[in-house]
């Protein structure tokens, strides 16, 4: 349940002809509904007009004339359209003529007569007119995904009008639940005052001279004071959750799940820092050390049995000693990549390295039998998640397998063969294996990889969060925490959805609060591996 303060009178300081005043928000309730986006006109199109008779065979009288858009014999949708309801019931169910003398056909048949350059008018739908929100005077704060105001934040809601000959006339909104109405302007300010952990929920629309409004937009805005005991070294932290914000971007997730990271920023493992140096890690991986010896990348002769354990299953004490340089520079060498990726795709930093670094110790090849790929580990399954439930993903990736336009209508649409063809393809795109390359890997294809990877965990908390929505008929963080969230995506990411779904039931049904504490004992059988999976990527 989100906790709501009671707003009294809120400042907003309205920009009008370069000067400012202060007005008090309204005390009554919220403003009556906009109308919302009305915006249609007609436009005159040339086009090719294809002219057709239908005629019977045994007359070979013409009925009707036909005049189409397109090339090619007109489509029954036209044939009603334009000889009517008789002609067409007859003519759609009447055998093909495959007389010699085909006026002794029964029923009709169309041809070609004419074509010729021809206008129409065809209804347009307009851009409508929107509205967006920002913060004043405050520092984004990167590795952290929050802002830091210095003085009292204010938030800023701006109009946007795409038609040149049309402008924004007034904003109006709710904010937590208290009105707000800026005339003759297209842009409101108001100083913010501290919220709790929750934040409040705001509404916020544009009207436009053109006598409609933009949609209803809606926002999550939490302001939390820090002093840490100086008032000289007060300060505001500010999270914004709206589709219509327009400062850095907000944690991945965070919007979809409408909940916010920690005051100050995300524990550790959830964090993104400024430098590639500080991803870096020195553990003496032994998988990666023993594939390093395979491969010659690393002499370890003078060691027993070439550093290697019977069978070469692993790596000798002597073998990881003589690796170890080695394993240190090579698991820290995707670190400006997974940083970048980072920033790009706000999937944290320090979350990718951990998670490459529990599924493949960084060593970007096949595990277990060919079903297992890359440096996260990527499986058909896995690939099937990703196409499903990353929408923006699919766009980019299914045109590099198929032609544009079967593409157009979603991974849904597509037929099973095609479904298929995409998992596979996907999971090809992050197999490094490379017969003719150094050590046996394309590292190009690797560093493609970890962006298919973080976009790949960008699909597993969407499914988690629906997961969750499917079973408590909540909103994610409306029941749960960041961190816990960020849990719950990587038991779906490990196990998947339906040992996810069995957890969290367990837990509903004894009552619990959703905390990977109270969810994680239910996690038994086959879905049990992934609690040591979380926990060791989360510690």
């Amino acid at each position: 349940m989100r906790r709501h303060w009671i707003l009294g009178l809120l400042s907003i300081i309205v920009a009008i002809n370069g000067s400012a005043f202060t007005r008090q928000f309204a005390t009554a309730s919220a403003p009556n509904p906009p109308p919302g986006p009305d915006r249609f006109t007609v436009v005159t199109v040339e086009y090719q007009a294809f002219e057709w008779q239908l005629a019977t065979w045994k007359a070979q009288k013409s009925l009707c004339t036909l005049i189409i858009d397109h090339e090619g014999a007109p489509l029954p949708e036209e044939i009603f359209r334009d000889c009517g309801e008789t002609i067409y019931e007859k003519w759609i169910i009447q055998p093909p003529c495959i007389a010699q003398n085909k006026r002794t056909c029964a029923g009709y048949y169309v041809f070609p007569t004419d074509h010729y350059m021809e206008e129409k008018e065809v209804p347009l739908e307009l851009e409508p007119a929107s509205a967006w929100i920002s913060l004043e005077d405050c520092e984004p704060v990167a590795s952290t995904f929050t802002n830091i105001c210095e003085s009292q934040p204010t938030l800023v809601i701006t109009g946007q009008e795409p038609l040149t000959d049309e402008s924004i006339i007034r904003i109006e909104g709710t904010y937590d639940g208290e009105s707000f109405d800026c005339n003759e302007t297209d842009t409101c300010k108001f100083h913010i005052p501290e919220t709790g952990e929750d934040g409040v929920p705001v509404e916020f629309w544009s009207y436009s001279t053109y006598g409609d409004s933009s949609v209803v937009y809606s926002a999550q805005v939490r302001v939390r004071k820090m002093d840490e005991g100086d008032p000289d070294q007060l300060y505001w932290y500010v999270d914004v959750l709206s589709p219509q914000w327009q400062g850095q971007s907000v944690a991945t997730c965070a919007d979809s799940w409408a909940v916010f990271p920690p005051v100050g920023g995300p524990p550790e493992w959830l964090a993104t820092p400024k430098q590639s140096e500080e991803l870096s890690s020195d553990i003496p991986y032994t998988y990666l050390a023993t594939n390093l010896i395979l491969q010659g990348a690393v002499n370890a002769s003078a060691c027993a049995d070439g550093g290697l354990l019977p069978g070469d299953v692993g790596v000798n004490q002597c073998g990881l000693e003589k690796s170890r340089p080695a394993v240190i520079e090579w698991q820290n060498q995707f670190d400006e990549l997974i940083l970048n990726t980072a920033q790009e795709t706000a999937i944290p930093a320090r979350l990718l390295k951990n998670l490459f670094a529990r599924e493949s110790q960084f060593w970007p090849g096949i595990y277990q039998g060919a079903l297992d790929v890359g440096l996260g580990q990527l499986t058909e399954d896995g690939a099937d998640t990703t196409l499903f439930w990353n929408d923006s993903f699919y766009e980019q990736f299914c045109p590099m397998v198929f032609p544009e336009d079967a593409c157009g209508d979603g991974y849904m649409h597509l037929d099973e063969e095609q479904q298929v063809e995409l998992r596979r393809a996907l999971v090809r795109s992050v197999n490094a294996t490379c017969e003719d390359c150094p050590l046996g890997f394309d590292l190009t294809q690797a560093n493609f990889s970890v962006a298919v990877f973080a976009h790949t965990m960008i699909a597993n908390c969407e499914q988690a969060g629906q997961v969750i929505r499917n079973y408590t008929n909540e909103t994610p963080g409306d029941i749960a925490s960041y961190e816990d969230l960020w849990k719950f995506t990587l038991v779906n990411y490990n196990a998947g959805g339906g040992c996810l779904a069995e957890g969290i039931t367990h837990a509903l049904g004894e009552g619990l609060d959703l905390t990977w504490e109270n969810v994680s004992p239910f996690l038994t059988g086959a879905c049990s591996g992934a609690i040591d999976y979380v926990n060791d990527i989360s510690k």
